[in-house]
């Protein structure tokens, strides 16, 4: 039996250790999660409602641990106050909106005919949660996961492994039955082998590309349904007519929070040329007033990335496009706590770049960002297009019909106007090409923990 082990990026020290579960042990779990589920999709949906909300107000009598926890699993500052707020916009918009969604779809009612497609739920969901947002990410699938009547199996990232215990708590605190759900510690290779059974009926993850391909492909010939959210370039485009401090202030906060470690975080900047010289100089004002230090010192405004490798994969893009003819505009002597040897990595803005260096094409996941001078819409929208990734992109304009041309133009998930690295719950989450497939929150969000069920009632 293998460990998982968190190491803290504050300054390298084991933080938790747990022991992985094996095929065996997830088995008698997913026995008892069946078992529970039969009852629990059998009670009214206003039942379901009021445990999942108690779990949400456990989380929220917890925050105060949690902020620190996070800090110390993946860096990111305590004084931004962690991400219960997000997290209950989110539960609270998807139970507002459980009976509508998942009420039937009455076609006829007649004395001859009853016609109708109801939605149940599909049985058992495990969700892969990330490690950036560890509460944010996994709540999208939870909660409508529950509330449509399903047992949940939560794996979360190593990097964030007391999240997942979190959630645990919460839901036992709030009465949900017991067996429903379930915190696993497991390993790559036992996962794979889980899926491969088709012990869940669906999957959802949240990851690199390279992990939503493992996924797929321990998920072949099962037929089990597959949610992926993967890798992202979201960029943003400032026209002419935007207005320059709203979008250098919002654009560059897109670029840095969280250290750059955002799925829909802006790391790539189009600036019409009228406004390109104005808007990177204030753009280097904003970053190099941040301060680089220890996640747990109120102060700090930005912390070390979750991991070593994750900061030398910045380092590197860096290097690479700098030795292309990229130019690097912050004064690294403004970061001292960057000796280039840890997790603490100085921001950096970059000018002088093309799509043929890494830093424009792959994802950076990191406090970095390029910024490149267009002259036309046209041109934008080309370089927005040209990329594997489709979650986000970002419009700066006075001209909401001219936003929503460019919106219509450019391929996908999500189009922003005058805003950027937000997740509305009642807009639906998607991608298109690498960034994935499959869809969380709105109404949509019910699709994939349910299945259509058709009823052909004849009168005789």
């Amino acid at each position: 039996m293998s460990k998982l082990v968190c190491i803290s990026p504050i300054d390298g020290s084991v933080l938790v250790e747990r022991e992985t579960q094996s095929v065996a042990q997830v088995e008698q779990l997913l026995t008892a999660a069946r078992n529970a589920q039969l009852d629990w999709a059998n009670r009214p949906i206003a039942e379901r409602v009021a445990i999942i909300a108690k779990a949400v107000e456990a989380l929220e009598a917890a925050n105060d641990e949690v902020v620190v926890e996070i800090a110390k699993m993946m860096g990111r500052p305590v004084r931004y106050g962690g991400e219960i707020g997000g997290v209950k916009e989110r539960a609270d918009y998807m139970l507002s909106i459980a009976e509508e969604a998942l009420a039937p779809i009455t076609i006829e009612d007649s004395s001859a005919f009853r016609r109708l497609i109801a939605r149940e739920p599909v049985g058992t969901v495990l969700v892969i949660a990330p490690w950036n947002y560890p509460y944010l990410t996994a709540i999208n699938t939870i909660v409508p996961a529950l509330v449509a009547g399903n047992a949940v199996f939560l794996k979360h990232a190593t990097q964030t492994v007391l999240a997942g215990e979190r959630f645990e708590q919460a839901f036992a605190q709030a009465g949900l039955p017991a067996g429903l759900f379930n915190n696993l510690h497991l390993d790559h290779a036992t996962s794979a082998e889980l899926i491969s059974a088709r012990s869940f009926d669906f999957i959802n993850f949240t990851g690199s590309v390279g992990g939503g391909k493992a996924i797929e492909m321990a998920a072949a010939g099962t037929f089990a349904r597959v949610g992926l959210e993967l890798g992202g370039k979201d960029p943003g485009y400032v026209r002419r007519d935007a207005d320059l401090q709203a979008a250098v202030e919002t654009l560059v906060d897109g670029a840095m929070f969280n250290s750059g470690q955002c799925c829909c975080g802006i790391e790539r900047i189009y600036v019409h040329e009228a406004l390109f010289d104005d808007f990177v100089e204030k753009a280097c004002d904003i970053v190099s007033a941040y301060r680089l230090g220890d996640p747990l010192d109120p102060e700090t405004t930005l912390g070390p990335m979750a991991n070593v490798r994750f900061a030398d994969e910045v380092r590197s893009q860096v290097q690479e496009a700098v030795s292309a003819g990229a130019r690097a505009l912050i004064d690294p002597a403004l970061f001292p706590r960057d000796t280039g040897k840890d997790a603490y990595l100085a921001p950096q803005i970059l000018t002088n770049v093309d799509h043929s260096m890494r830093v424009m094409r792959d994802e950076s996941f990191g406090p970095v960002v390029g910024i490149m001078k267009v002259s036309s819409d046209e041109e934008a929208i080309s370089l927005i297009n040209d990329s594997q990734f489709g979650l986000t992109a970002s419009i700066w304009t006075a001209d909401a019909d001219a936003a929503a041309e460019i919106g219509r133009q450019i391929q996908t998930g999500t189009v922003f106007m005058n805003r950027c690295d937000y997740l509305d719950p009642a807009l639906c989450w998607s991608g298109c090409k690498q960034t994935g497939r499959g869809v969380s929150l709105s109404m949509f969000g019910y699709d994939s923990v349910t299945r259509p069920k058709s009823y052909h009632l004849k009168s005789v």
